[in-house]
């Protein structure tokens, strides 16, 4: 009974049945984000020209572009992230690996690292 339970709650929010908004990463902003662009656009462009079909084609295309921008900044932040975290931890491997031998870039060559205070 409690297995049943557990894999409900993993299977998150499907949104028009394709995308898993809970699993997806920035789903669930940029939808939120295009949601807010749609009243926005929809309802200026209502105010602008009191045209009741154009203002809903004009908040649908504002829900799609501003969807997909918000999800495109998204993922390309977390992709920049990664590339910095990975550097981070190559760096962190390598200053162990190195640390306390000729190659530590560290210590300056020309000195001697052995010697104490003179």
């Amino acid at each position: 009974m409690s297995e049943e339970k557990e894999t409900n709650n993993k299977k998150g929010f499907r949104l028009l049945g394709i995308l898993d908004v809970q699993n997806t990463p920035c789903a669930r902003e940029a939808v939120l984000h295009g949601a807010g662009g749609s009243v926005v656009a929809g309802l200026g462009h209502f105010l602008a020209t009191s045209r009741v079909r154009r203002s809903f084609d004009v908040g649908m295309a504002g829900f799609l572009l501003t969807t997909l921008a918000s999800w495109c900044y998204c993922r390309m932040n977390n992709a920049k992230l990664r590339v910095q975290q990975r550097m981070i931890q190559d760096g962190l491997k390598n200053k162990v690996v190195y640390e306390g031998t000729s190659l530590d870039p560290a210590v300056r060559p020309g000195t001697d690292a052995s010697c104490g205070p003179s």
